[in-house]
């Protein structure tokens, strides 16, 4: 008979499990109900997403995950969560890793993540139910496989187990641990900010500062003084030094947000930063020296710029480095489904959260999402709206941007 270890005392309000094994989720689940409340992942990266979300009293961690080395994993959780007890699923406790059982289609997988379960938490978990995992394949009528099989779980923070995002997850695990710079292009809304958040959070770094800074979002004449730095008297208006947001970054990574619109004359010394890693303050003659590690992003192609003499050709074979290309919502229909039960939970203001049905499922497959997860996230608002208290969603509550949908009057 199976037992597994007892809670530590004194710690049972909020417990994770990271197993990939699911039978191992449901039957710690079933050995703490109802004294605690527990959550569930197949995967290290996802339950550092957990960890950093929620409050948790213990992790119950399976030293076989598909992801990331569960030995790193506890060290990282006792230096950045002390207040998290970590209990081991030794070999004694765990059952054998090709013990495994059906999923349902994708469309239940909907059902259950978006449902009228009041003890729902947080997207594809719940008191009684198996979460939204690394192992889950999604795809109508696929099955969990065995832990040498598994595909990567998904980034901290983010949803979804399509194929095409397979190669994004392990190549952003894979140079998590290191100083590359990292260049991250996708189109606009599909989650560029989300990847290198996760790639700080599993980085050596990630107890350090992330900073963002939006290379179109800032007027030219100031986005040297923002990055850089000023000393006092520098400038008209400049009454004290300011370190800028690289110096700001120290240790920690700096994330430059549509590096594309980057000025030509802003350019070269961003390029010294990144080979010296020194830089100067306006107004300064003094050489300071910052270690941080730059993330930065586009939604334009970088080289067709280079071709037309607006980016630089030696700065962008310096941020790209290790590039990481995110395809468009239209190239995930698997995680479409997914991400909409997300948003039905998170965005209900008064559970229980209604369900999409069949119909509006279809419908959210079947559309293109130029404005990819973002697009997706304001439609799903806007039809949380439109059905008021009902407790389905259907496909007269999805304003959509083409003309799939004629109508957008919610249902009496």
């Amino acid at each position: 008979m199976t037992t597994f270890p007892m809670l530590p005392p004194h710690r049972s309000d909020h417990v994770l499990v990271a197993s990939p094994n699911s039978l191992v989720r449901q039957r710690v689940l079933e050995s703490l109900r109802p004294r605690a409340h527990v959550e569930q992942t197949a995967g290290g990266a996802e339950a550092l997403g957990h960890l950093e979300e929620g409050v948790w009293q213990v992790l119950f961690l399976d030293r076989r995950l598909p992801d990331l080395d569960a030995e790193e994993l506890s060290q990282t959780v006792r230096q950045r969560y002390p207040t998290v007890e970590v209990v081991w699923l030794d070999n004694e406790t765990t059952p054998a890793p090709d013990l495994v059982e059906p999923r349902g289609a994708l469309l239940d997988a909907a059902r259950e993540s978006a449902g009228n379960d009041g003890d729902q938490d947080d997207y594809g978990s719940s008191s009684d139910r198996e979460s939204s995992t690394g192992n889950d394949c999604a795809g109508d009528g696929a099955q969990f496989r065995a832990p040498d099989e598994l595909g990567c779980a998904p980034l901290p923070g983010m949803i979804g187990l399509s194929a095409v995002m397979q190669p994004v997850y392990r190549m952003v695990q894979l140079v998590a641990s290191r100083d590359t710079t990292v260049l991250i292009t996708g189109p606009t809304g599909s989650g560029k900010e989300l990847v290198a958040r996760a790639l700080h959070q599993l980085s050596p770094r990630a107890a350090r500062t992330f900073g963002v800074v939006n290379c179109a979002a800032i007027p030219e004449t100031l986005l040297e003084a923002e990055l850089f730095g000023y000393s006092r008297g520098a400038f008209t208006g400049a009454l004290q030094s300011y370190a800028g947001r690289i110096q700001a970054a120290h240790l920690g990574t700096l994330f430059l947000d549509e590096i594309g619109d980057m000025p030509l004359s802003l350019q070269p010394k961003l390029l010294r930063f990144l080979e010296q890693k020194e830089l100067q303050r306006l107004g300064s003659s003094q050489v300071v020296r910052v270690d941080a590690r730059v993330v930065s992003a586009s939604n334009a192609d970088l080289l067709t710029l280079v071709r037309e003499r607006k980016f630089r050709e030696d700065l962008y074979y310096r941020l790209s480095a290790f590039p990481v290309a995110i395809p468009p919502l239209r190239e995930r229909p698997d995680d479409v489904v997914q991400l909409a039960a997300y948003f039905v939970k998170r965005l209900t203001i008064c559970p229980p959260a209604p369900i999409l049905s069949e119909e509006a499922v279809a419908l959210l497959v079947s559309h293109s999402w130029p404005g990819n997860v973002r697009e997706l996230q304001n439609v799903i608002e806007r039809a949380l709206i439109l059905a008021a208290n009902q407790t389905v969603i259907r496909p007269a509550h999805l304003m959509l941007s083409d003309a799939s949908l004629r109508s957008c009057a919610p249902e009496r």
